[in-house]
């Protein structure tokens, strides 16, 4: 005789395994089949409003779509995805092995082990000869949570965050979500894809909350010149309640080289994106804030990957710079290949490892454009209207990828601007 189902917390939705087209609730171990009616009465559920006003990251659609044509047998040349294309170092791996044979497979505090707290702080100290104590240091999984827990301590309705534009298309989203009102800052060719302090200034009103920025940037590769960021700095003295979210997951590749968040981590600097590792520091009650919000979200950051990350700071930094000299080497091949096309021009980068080429004159709609070169000739991109309002009219091209496959997409990409008009 079947056991009457035990209805505890936690039950979870599955398809069932033995009538496929109907769904079924596993509760402690026993399927109960649910009627179809009450299966289609979910269109019926009130959700928050919230999740119909987030965004997401195009950049992984057009992976996804290009892996999906080179798995149809496809030559595709990705230079979308923003990932180095190199082998985390392996001494970063193999400390990541010997804390899983040491026996780390536990919880860790939410913020993160002592150690690595302390590594991050002192290469802080050492790289910019500022004092941050490990107390202010915490260890997350990847850049992201630190941009959400950012925008979540100051979005509501009402409430207003600057952000850049054309930038990460992830700040918006999570503005979005909050319910307050996203205040672009423009990030402008003719300024070398630098902000303007006196642009940013100008943006700020009795109801901004939080100022994001982002330097070395995505999608852009701008820079912006220590002047600039000095005379923000000045500037905001006059706005002391407003808090500054600074992404600095690029600092390390830069070729021309008391309310602040700062946002960085090892996912580009190592080439550990997969691994899920970042860091923010938090002033002051914003440490407990995001504490807090970790225990709620994530419990902690898995063990071995803070041990892994903890080689790499206090390791040698080798490897790290031969992928910074790679990249340069790369950066200058595309952008002079991509000033030979027809109709594009593009401006040189001054760190992360992206261009974002001017297509105006080609006459496609940056979207159209990255689509076809992607369905027709093989060469995924990513169209600037993912990256903001003010993208349209360009295109990210990352050089995560070999010299040799960037001189094959360069080609490709010429053979169709050659015999395709604009759509």
């Amino acid at each position: 005789m079947r056991r009457k189902p035990r209805i505890k917390s936690g039950a979870s939705f599955l398809r069932s395994p033995v009538a496929a087209p109907n769904w079924s609730l596993l509760l402690t171990g026993d399927w109960v089949e649910l009627p179809r009616k009450i299966v289609r009465g979910t269109a019926m559920l009130k959700t928050v409003a919230a999740f119909d006003r987030i965004g997401e990251e195009n950049a992984f659609a057009v992976l996804a779509r290009a892996m999906h044509l080179a798995a149809q047998g496809r030559d595709i040349v990705n230079l979308g995805i923003g990932q180095p294309d190199f082998r985390t170092p392996d001494f970063i791996v193999e400390a990541a092995i010997k804390a899983l044979r040491d026996g780390h497979h536990g919880y860790t505090p939410a913020v993160g082990i002592l150690p690595l707290r302390e590594a991050v702080a002192a290469d802080l100290g050492k790289r910019f000869n500022v004092k941050v104590s490990p107390d202010e240091v915490m260890i997350m999984p990847g850049g992201k949570p630190t941009m959400f827990m950012s925008v979540l301590m100051f979005g509501e309705p009402g409430a207003e965050i600057l952000y850049p534009d054309p930038g990460f298309p992830i700040y918006r989203s999570m503005i979005e979500y909050t319910g307050a009102r996203p205040i672009p800052v423009p990030i402008r060719e003719e300024n070398n894809f630098a902000f303007s302090a006196e642009e940013t200034l100008k943006l700020i009103t009795p109801r901004t909350r939080l100022l994001i920025l982002n330097s070395p940037a995505n999608p852009t590769g701008g820079v912006t010149p220590k002047a600039e960021v000095d005379k923000l700095v000045a500037g905001l003295e006059r706005f002391p309640n407003v808090a500054v979210m600074s992404d600095e997951i690029y600092d390390h590749m830069v070729y021309d080289r008391e309310q602040q968040i700062l946002l960085n981590g090892w996912s580009k600097t190592y080439a550990m994106t997969g691994w899920r590792l970042g860091y923010a520091v938090w002033p002051g009650k914003l440490y407990d804030y995001a504490r807090k919000l970790a225990v709620n979200l994530h419990s902690c950051v898995n063990a071995s990957a803070q041990y892994a990350g903890l080689a790499a700071l206090t390791g040698p930094q080798d490897e790290p710079a031969k992928m910074v000299a790679e990249f340069d080497k790369r950066r200058k091949v595309v952008v002079a290949g991509l000033n030979k096309l027809p109709g594009i021009s593009c401006a040189t980068p001054k760190g992360a490892f992206y261009a974002f080429p001017n297509v105006k004159r080609t006459g496609w709609k940056a979207k159209a454009l990255a689509s076809a070169l992607l369905e027709d000739a093989g060469v995924a991109l990513i169209g600037g209207p993912d990256f903001g309002i003010l993208g349209e009219g360009y295109m990210r091209v990352s050089y995560a990828n070999s010299t040799d496959n960037i001189l094959k997409a360069l080609n490709r990409i010429g053979e169709f601007l050659a015999s395709r008009k604009a759509a």
